[in-house]
C-alpha cells in the first residue's frame, strides 16, 4: 500500500477557485482502479493551504494516476493557484519527497 500526503501552498486570493478545480480532480480520482482513498482538505488555520491525503493499492496505480485526464487538467489549472508544494510518497520501504 502507498500513501501520499500533498501540501499545496496557494497564491493569496486564489483558494476558492483552487478548491473548485481541485474537487474536479478528486471526483475523477476516487473512481480510478487502485485508489483506496483520496480526499482534499483546506486548512482551518491557513486559508491558503490545501492538503491532499491519498491511499493507493500499489505504486503502479499511483503512477497510472499521474497520467489521467483529470489530474493533468488539475495540474494545468494549478499553475494559476499553486505557489509551492510538498509531496510525500510513503511506501513500506521508503519515503520519497517530490
Amino acid at each position: 500500500m502507498i500513501y501520499v500526503i500533498a501540501e499545496l501552498r496557494l497564491k493569496p486570493g486564489t483558494a476558492e477557485k483552487a478548491v473548485v478545480e481541485a474537487r474536479k480532480a478528486v471526483a475523477g480520482t476516487v473512481k480510478e482502479d487502485g485508489c483506496i482513498f483520496y480526499d482534499m482538505h483546506r486548512s482551518v488555520n491557513d486559508p491558503d493551504k490545501l492538503v491532499v491525503v491519498e491511499r493507493w493499492a500499489s505504486r503502479a496505480a499511483l503512477d497510472a494516476h499521474m497520467h489521467t485526464p483529470h489530474l493533468l487538467a488539475w495540474r494545468a489549472a494549478g499553475k494559476e493557484f499553486i505557489a509551492d508544494r510538498k509531496v510525500e510518497v510513503i511506501a513500506p520501504e521508503k519515503v520519497e519527497i517530490l
